[in-house]
C-alpha cells in the first residue's frame, strides 16, 4: 500500500466486506498500489467519503482513483479507470 498523502487509489471500506477484501487482494495482484480506510472505525474517512459522494447513501467498496469515483468492486470499471490514469504497473 501507498502512503498517504502520495496515494492516487484509495479504497474505503469496512472490516466485514468480501468485496472489499476481494477488491484490495486484486489492486494488490495488479501492482496497483493503494490506501485502504475503514469507514467505520475512522470517522475522518467516512466524512471524507460522504463529502466525495454528496452524502448520498453507499455501499462499500467504494475507490477513488485519482478523482474517479467507482462504486462496488466493478473490476471492468476499475481497469477502465486506472488504465485511463495510467496506473497500472502491468496487465494479465
Amino acid at each position: 500500500m501507498s502512503d498517504t498523502t502520495s496515494a492516487k487509489v484509495i479504497v474505503y471500506s469496512t472490516p466485514w466486506c468480501a468485496f472489499c477484501k476481494t477488491e484490495k487482494q486484486y489492486l494488490e495482484h495488479l501492482g496497483v498500489g493503494f490506501v485502504s480506510k475503514d469507514i467505520e472505525e475512522d470517522a475522518s474517512a467516512y466524512e471524507e467519503l460522504m463529502a466525495k459522494v454528496d452524502h448520498q447513501n453507499t455501499g462499500v467498496p467504494v475507490t477513488d482513483i485519482d478523482g474517479v469515483i467507482v462504486r462496488g468492486f466493478d473490476r471492468k470499471r476499475i481497469d477502465e479507470v486506472l488504465k485511463e490514469k495510467g496506473l497500472l504497473a502491468h496487465q494479465d
